[in-house]
């Protein structure tokens, strides 16, 4: 495998997996929209006065070009090697100037890193393009893309193109999580917490199925516990840091349970459900067999990170 894959191996295998359930179609699809948070954001941060950026070493270094690009990945990020798969060029950032003319017909990345499902999570980054204003953009975009080729192809383009929305963590650790007492967990206990961030997604993903969305890859939460600047922060002694782990075990499920609903109320299966914590889990366990080494040398990196820096007072 290429260098500039290694860093999402198992969570792209398990994606594409996942795309079978919407065979033959996503063959047919023309276009490909991406919505959510850091996961899949393609550089639409670039443009933005925000801290919540990518764009210096070393992110970028396994990408083609050896640069920061935005995206938050050292290499091609998910909506890059899904783009691959579909036999399609990578999405560009909605914001950027390039994405005109023919390249709309392509489709567009709307995602911002440091968003959640709620609107208060990742207010530190201060100017981020929350999901409110990422579904506000996808309203623009059409309008665009309909004076370039008409209402009914455009329509046509969004109702036969793959989405993918990734939302969940940031509602974990950049805010319920995000320091002691914060404002989230002490309105709610964590469980009941899970079934407010549940009811809210189900109301963007009923707004995405209103503006066309017909092919929806959700993806959950991964094992946020286990990711390198978590542990660098929460486990002394290196085991996932449990607290979030506990949150993941919560709010996956209550999403697949979601979508069910969700897809049952339409009669289709518009919103397919793909299994982030367990893709991950398999990287986590099994880290040999997708270079473990850069795993350990992440987890120190942070960590050395994180002890450097002075107390809060």
């Amino acid at each position: 495998m290429e260098k500039h894959t290694a860093i999402v191996p198992c969570l792209f295998l398990g994606l594409i997996l996942t795309l079978g359930a919407f065979a033959p179609r996503v063959e047919a699809a023309r276009a490909f929209f991406v919505f959510g948070d850091s996961l899949v954001d393609n550089g639409n941060n670039n443009y933005l006065a925000t801290t919540a950026r990518a764009d210096a070493p070393p992110y970028g270094i396994d990408y083609p070009t050896h640069l920061p690009t935005g995206r938050f990945s050292n290499g091609l990020n998910i909506p890059d090697l899904i783009s691959e798969q579909i036999g399609s060029e990578s999405t560009l950032p909605y914001l950027s100037p390039e994405l005109t003319g023919e390249r709309l017909l392509i489709g567009a990345n709307f995602a911002s890193a440091g968003i959640g499902i709620l609107n208060d999570t990742g207010i530190q980054f201060v100017n981020i393009i929350r999901i409110s204003k990422q579904l506000e953009y996808f309203q623009q975009y059409q309008q665009r893309v309909s004076s370039l080729i008409g209402e009914d192809q455009m329509q046509r383009l969004v109702n036969q193109a793959l989405v993918l929305i990734t939302l969940g963590g940031n509602d974990f650790v950049n805010n319920y999580y995000l320091v002691p007492f914060s404002a989230r967990s002490r309105q709610f206990a964590l469980p009941d917490y899970v079934v407010y961030l549940i009811s809210e997604y189900r109301k963007i993903l009923a707004r995405l199925y209103e503006l066309g969305a017909r092919r929806v890859l959700v993806t959950g939460t991964g094992p946020l516990g286990c990711v390198p600047a978590e542990l660098a922060q929460r486990s002394p002694n290196g085991e996932c840091a449990v607290e979030l782990q506990r949150a993941a075990g919560l709010f996956n499920p209550q999403l697949v349970d979601m979508i069910n609903s969700l897809n049952s109320d339409l009669g289709a299966d518009v919103f397919v459900a793909a299994n982030a914590m367990q893709m991950n889990l398999d990287f986590v366990n099994n880290p040999r067999a997708y270079g473990g080494m850069l795993w350990a040398r992440a987890i120190q990196r942070d960590r050395a990170v994180h002890d450097s820096l002075e107390p809060v007072p």
